[in-house]
C-alpha cells in the first residue's frame, strides 16, 4: 500500500471510530436508554475495531486484509443500525460507517 492510500485509509478508519464515539454518548443522553442498547452497544464494537486497524495498517501488519474484512462487517453492522434510527448523531454515524466498510473492502 503505498504511503498516500494508507493515509486516506486511515484516515477513513479515525472519521468512523469518531463517529461512534459521538453517537455511542449521544445515545447515552437519549431519553429512551434502553431502546439504544444495539446501537451503543455496536457503536463501541466499531469504534475499537476501527483503531485497532489503524494500528495494524500503520505497523504495516501483515493481517491487514484479514482484519479489514472483521472491519467491513462490523462497520456494516452499525451503520444498518444506527439507520435505524432519527437521531442526527445516528445518520451521522450510518454514513460514516458505510464508508469505512466500503474503505475497508477496498484493502481486502
Amino acid at each position: 500500500m503505498v504511503p498516500e492510500q494508507q493515509f486516506e485509509f486511515i484516515q477513513s478508519l479515525q472519521n468512523c471510530m469518531v463517529a461512534c464515539n459521538n453517537c455511542y454518548n449521544a445515545c447515552l443522553q437519549e431519553d429512551d436508554v434502553k431502546m439504544m442498547a444495539q446501537c451503543i452497544r455496536l457503536d463501541r464494537e466499531c469504534a475499537d475495531m476501527c483503531a485497532f486497524l489503524a494500528q495494524a495498517v500503520s505497523r504495516k501488519s501483515p493481517f491487514v486484509s484479514e482484519l479489514a474484512t472483521v472491519c467491513a462487517f462490523i462497520c456494516d453492522a452499525c451503520g444498518n443500525e444506527c439507520k435505524k434510527h432519527d437521531h442526527e448523531h445516528c445518520q451521522i454515524c450510518a454514513d460514516a460507517c458505510f464508508k469505512c466498510a466500503e474503505a475497508c473492502r477496498s484493502m481486502m
